[in-house]
Formats: structure tokens, C-alpha cells, sequence
């Protein structure tokens, strides 16, 4: 047996696209209010990109409201525009160090936009999986070509990789169902 083949790295690195794919769903918006709706906005403030979490702290007062408490003054302006010029569509109202952010209702039509938008998401992660794979294979020819594993050892491994990258896909597209009737849902 080979010890320099270890399927479980493969395994945890195609789970990283899963967990990072999560991740993406969450900063889509649904039809309440979450404070993970901002996660991925930057703010330009003390001359760097930082996360908005970084520099002010994020409330749920309401069910289609959301806060957010900027720790600083001076960067109450640049907190607005990165929420303004975000992919999101909302519209920040200041209230001296605070900013309340609506959500409005959403459309049919920006439902279905979201829905398309989680589509590239998890189209992303499949890509991220497959290249996985990818690498997993060519280090099983490696090692089989270096003399390290049997064909049939290299063949076994090569069964056992395209299975997790089978399981991996179909956690990817159920997860891409759920956020789908998540957003259609009214």
C-alpha cells in the first residue's frame, strides 16, 4: 500500500468549496433580514479595503431591517457608499453613527436574478471540486507512473476519488435547491 496517497486531503479540500459555497449563499438575500447579508462588502477606511464587520457592528433590530453601529465617525460615509454601491440594492438611511438599512420587499424579478446568481455560485464551487479531482488524478498516474502504487491500487483510488467527487457535487447541487426555494419562497 501507498502512504503518499491520502484520499482524506483530497475529501477536506472538496468539503472547503462546499463550506465556501455556504458561505456565498448566506451574503444572498432572502426575505428577512440577516446580518450575514453584508458579509462581503468591503469599506474603504483608514486607507485599506476592510471588512464592513471590522469596523462597525451589524444588527437585526427588526425583521426586514438591519443596523449598523460604526465604531468611528469619519468612516460613516465610506460604510454608507460600500453598502450603496454593493450588488445588493439597498439604500443606508445615516442616523449620526448608525446606519438603518430597509429591505425592501423583493421582486419577482430580483428573486429570479438571485436564484441565477447562486446558480454561478455553486457553478463555482463544482468547478473548484472538479479541479479537486483533477489534482487527485494526476497524482495517482504520478505515483503508478513512478512505480509507488499497482495499477489496480492506482485504479481502486481513482474509483474512490470520483465517488467523493460525486457525493461532493450532489451536497453542492441540494444546497443550490434549497437557497433556490429559500429566495422564491414569499
Amino acid at each position: 500500500m501507498s502512504n503518499e496517497f491520502d484520499l482524506n486531503e483530497y475529501r477536506r479540500r472538496m468539503d472547503g468549496a462546499v463550506a465556501s459555497l455556504k458561505t456565498e449563499f448566506s451574503g444572498l438575500r432572502t426575505g428577512r433580514a440577516n446580518p450575514a447579508l453584508l458579509d462581503n462588502i468591503t469599506v474603504s477606511a483608514y486607507g485599506s479595503e476592510m471588512p464592513l464587520n471590522q469596523v462597525g457592528s451589524i444588527s437585526v433590530p427588526e425583521p426586514r431591517m438591519l443596523t449598523v453601529s460604526v465604531w468611528d465617525k469619519t468612516a460613516v460615509a465610506g460604510v454608507e457608499r460600500a453598502i450603496r454601491e454593493s450588488s445588493l440594492g439597498l439604500n443606508p438611511v445615516v442616523d449620526g453613527q448608525t446606519l438603518r438599512i430597509p429591505l425592501p420587499p423583493l421582486t419577482e424579478e430580483r428573486r429570479k436574478e438571485l436564484v441565477k446568481i447562486a446558480g454561478q455560485y455553486s457553478e463555482s464551487a463544482k468547478v473548484a471540486v472538479r479541479n479537486v479531482r483533477r489534482d487527485a488524478m494526476d497524482t495517482l498516474k504520478r505515483l503508478e507512473k513512478d512505480g509507488h502504487m499497482g495499477e489496480d491500487e492506482q485504479k481502486a483510488h481513482s474509483s474512490d476519488v470520483q465517488k467523493a467527487t460525486d457525493d461532493v457535487i450532489s451536497n453542492i447541487d441540494s444546497a443550490l435547491e434549497e437557497k433556490s426555494a429559500e429566495i422564491m419562497q414569499v
